[in-house]
């Protein structure tokens, strides 16, 4: 079971990015859910938030938080200066961090970890011009993590952004998929 922890700030997407690779695994015949946690003051912009997707070839039984995420999606690397975002995920989980810094830079190299940062606020700025990355998170997120097919994902953005929107998030979200191919290389599931 791919277990996805989303970390961000109200206002940002975090809650979306959850649902749309839900949607996504959906339309390509697997079961998934998504859903947010927004303890500790979420409902209102700026605070920290938390949404979690689980995607699974067999029905999802559990219906609780995540404990043991085996990755993590961060959207705003200055979370890592007031939560413990590495808190439970597996050995081995991979972390995709939204920034123009290196891990090492942002205070959140760990060796246990596979963690990348990507520049997905400049991605946004460029073709959706507005700084609401989460389309761009979850190209580059299925870049790295493997598992999603394209299609899928841009018939989630449809279903979710319908019309000229949803084309502007397309064409950011497969922007930032071929980015991270690129960036990453071999590193590419």
């Amino acid at each position: 079971m791919k277990e996805i922890r989303i970390h961000g700030r109200g206002g940002q997407g975090s809650v979306v990015i959850a649902e749309l690779l839900a949607i996504a695994a959906y339309e390509d015949g697997l079961y998934s859910q998504a859903f947010p946690y927004l303890g500790g003051g979420g409902e209102r912009r700026g605070a920290p938030v938390q949404a979690f997707c689980r995607i699974d070839e067999e029905p999802i039984r559990l219906k609780y938080r995540m404990i043991e995420p085996n990755c993590l999606i961060i959207q705003d690397a200055s979370l890592n200066e007031a939560i413990n975002i590495f808190q439970g995920l597996q050995k081995g989980g991979l972390v995709l961090v939204n920034s123009t810094k290196s891990p090492e830079e942002l205070g959140m190299a760990r060796p246990e970890y596979k963690i990348y940062s990507f520049p997905a606020a400049e991605i946004a700025l460029e073709i959706l011009k507005k700084p609401v990355m989460n389309t761009v998170m979850i190209g580059a997120f299925a870049a790295l993590a493997g598992g999603f097919k394209l299609q899928c994902l841009k018939e989630a953005i449809i279903h979710k952004f319908p019309g000229e929107l949803g084309e502007k998030n397309i064409e950011a979200m497969v922007t930032a998929y071929r980015t991270a191919q690129d960036m990453f290389g071999e590193e590419v599931q």
